[in-house]
């Protein structure tokens, strides 16, 4: 019998049912066939975030009603390829821990104690694992929380329209009650009605409700009305000097393929004002689609280089290990001209 020597081999040597998501820069579907490519040094992590393939394992052992999930945080080299000792080194625990058959599994609850003290194991903020939880029970055809209804409710407005048949004012809603699952489960299941109904009631949203959703929005594509509702709202928080708004409504659009918004992420790439170092972070941080662009990927540049404060080497090198980005950055780096912004900062690095 061939020795366990990856993820790949113990996830389908033990028979689990196991779904992978990336939890990097953004929640997505991961295939076992990526993770083998991966795992055997044949191509870089599609997606790094701080130098790491972030990685969450959901997998169901034997008659077990319920997955284990597993946070897994793999180390990745300057190119973005496996640092392989770590994972090594969980794979030789995973195996003490089992004693080495594999076919104890359905019996044993051994393996959920391997996160305890696991240097892989990582903690996903809350957003991330609502939008996990959410995700997850649409993929295996699973009921929504219990707090959907609500969070449909109030964000299409169908709250307000029952308030108004009492007589009482909509913007008394208790917007406080909305859970965060429920604006995840939300997120992931609206349909093109419901996102046209939020697209109209936006602007009137608290702003604390418009951040939360969009930290949940900037996981999926959404539709050209909700993205300009979107747009127009970030605007309308950033003429008020409400970054953080404006920043999180930047943030919502980025996983959405549609050309409006590399439209806007140029429009604003082109205003000097408007580039400050938490648009810039947010724009490589959820949006770095959009900057597979001959325009906007040297004008971001520019940009970060003419920010005094941010860290340009950090930020290139966390963009470079993008598969897709590293070629195109790369390039920009070498033909900088001297004496642009660019030119400058990679003069100052050589000194």
């Amino acid at each position: 019998m061939q020795p366990i020597l990856t993820l790949h081999d113990f996830f389908t040597r033990s028979g689990a049912q196991v779904r992978l998501y990336h939890l990097g820069r953004r929640l997505a579907p991961c295939s076992l066939d990526e993770l083998a490519a991966f795992e055997a040094q044949q191509q870089p992590w599609s997606s790094p975030w701080k130098e790491q393939a972030r990685l969450a394992c959901l997998f169901t052992l034997g008659d077990a009603e319920e997955p284990l999930i597993w946070f897994l945080s793999l180390p990745l080299d300057e190119q973005g390829y496996l640092v392989a000792a770590p994972r090594d080194a969980f794979i030789q625990r995973l195996l003490e821990t089992l004693g080495y058959s594999v076919s104890t599994l359905g019996k044993e609850h051994q393996v959920d104690n391997l996160m305890k003290d696991n240097p892989l194991a990582f903690t996903p903020p809350l957003q991330l694992q609502a939008m996990l939880h959410a995700r997850a029970n649409l993929d295996m055809d699973r009921p929504a929380s219990q707090h959907l209804d609500f969070a449909e409710d109030y964000l299409t407005g169908a709250q307000d329209d029952a308030a108004s048949e009492h007589g009482e004012d909509p913007q008394d809603n208790q917007w406080q009650a909305l859970g965060l699952q429920g604006l995840a489960d939300f997120a992931t299941r609206h349909d093109s009605d419901q996102a046209h109904a939020l697209a109209q009631r936006l602007p009137r949203l608290p702003d604390e409700v418009v951040r939360s959703l969009c930290y949940c929005l900037e996981h999926v594509s959404l539709d050209a009305e909700l993205i300009q509702a979107l747009r127009a709202r970030g605007e309308q928080a950033a003429s008020t000097g409400d970054i953080e708004t404006f920043c999180a409504c930047v943030r919502a659009v980025g996983a959405s393929r549609d050309d409006s918004v590399g439209a806007w992420y140029g429009k604003l790439l082109d205003d000097p004002a408007a580039c400050g170092p938490d648009l810039l972070a947010a724009i490589a941080a959820r949006g770095w689609e959009h900057l597979e662009d001959a325009q906007r990927l040297p004008r971001y540049l520019e940009r970060l280089a003419e920010q005094p404060t941010v860290d340009f080497t950090a930020m290139v090198k966390d963009l470079a290990l993008i598969p897709r980005l590293r070629l195109p950055l790369l390039m920009q780096l070498r033909d900088a001209p001297a004496e642009s912004p660019v030119g400058q900062r990679l003069a100052h690095l050589h000194h």
